[in-house]
């Protein structure tokens, strides 16, 4: 990779750190698409971790905001003194990525800095579209050398599949700050209020309204298994982190989890074999 090392290599020590289900997945890319694909990752953790890393939300909106302009070339200072920023500037002009789908992205995230309740079903799935559908068909467009890769569709089901499972993994911690992802109206049709969630109390329909959004999470996966015979082989590495999706779903069906307090994951080497065995 010809841009700047450095950067690259800073990108990829934090997707690895960060990200490891993305990470791991990366390494089934080619070896010269690694790099571009840690920047696009790495740009995702910067813009995820923003409410984790402010005071309150209007540093957020800040912190965003720069973002946006970084983007849009309107930054103040050097922006490309920001290593993420500076790889995912090469990784957009080399494969001419929209720009538009980032500050989309960054739009999004907005809703991360706010207690605000996800309101509907349909409301989480377009969030879910515009956080992570986006990057997965971003991920699909630098794998095919900047060519559209007929990918929408397929990427679109997948990145829902994947956020909602990652966002109920996510479930105690999110609880414990008074955000909350499900929505309103699943939570509403088991008559769970938001403050049994987040004082800890949960109550007796939790249970079924997480099992409604693990469905919602298998029923996009499995759109993307019938369509996955459009998915360019090249692009294929872009979906491969959704083999975990299934794994994640089964460990929150287990008779011991517990929605508050358990963090569902899977030990490195499972997660490297199931990443390996195959997609989806």
């Amino acid at each position: 990779m010809a841009e700047a090392p450095s950067n690259f290599a800073h990108c990829e020590a934090l997707v690895r750190e960060a990200d490891s289900d993305r990470y791991w997945a990366s390494l089934f890319a080619p070896e010269d698409k690694r790099g571009y694909l840690h920047a696009l990752y790495a740009f995702n953790y910067e813009i995820a971790r923003v409410r984790e890393s402010v005071r309150e939300p209007m540093l957020g909106e800040i912190r965003l905001q720069w973002w946006r302009d970084a983007l849009q070339g309107e930054a103040r200072g050097d922006v490309r003194a920001n290593p993420v920023a500076a790889a995912l500037d090469d990784t957009i002009v080399k494969f001419r990525l929209p720009r538009q789908t980032f500050v989309n992205l960054i739009d999004a995230r907005m809703f991360d800095l706010y207690d605000d309740p996800m309101p509907s079903l349909n409301d989480l799935e377009g969030y879910c579209g515009e956080t992570s559908s986006s990057l997965i068909q971003l991920a699909s467009i630098i794998l095919n050398d900047g060519k559209d890769p007929g990918t929408a569709d397929a990427a679109g089901h997948a990145g829902v599949a994947y956020a909602i499972t990652g966002l109920l993994r996510a479930f105690p911690i999110h609880a414990r700050q008074g955000q909350l992802y499900v929505p309103t109206d699943i939570l509403g049709r088991h008559g769970v209020v938001r403050d049994d969630v987040v004082t800890g109390r949960g109550g007796p329909g939790l249970k079924g309204a997480l099992a409604d959004l693990r469905a919602v999470a298998r029923r996009h996966l499995a759109n993307v298994r019938t369509l996955r015979p459009k998915i360019l082989s090249a692009a294929e590495p872009a979906f491969r982190q959704l083999s975990l999706v299934e794994p994640y779903l089964k460990a929150m069906e287990r008779s011991d989890y517990d929605p508050l307090n358990t963090m569902v994951d899977l030990p490195q080497w499972r997660k490297i074999w199931v990443l390996w065995r195959g997609p989806f």
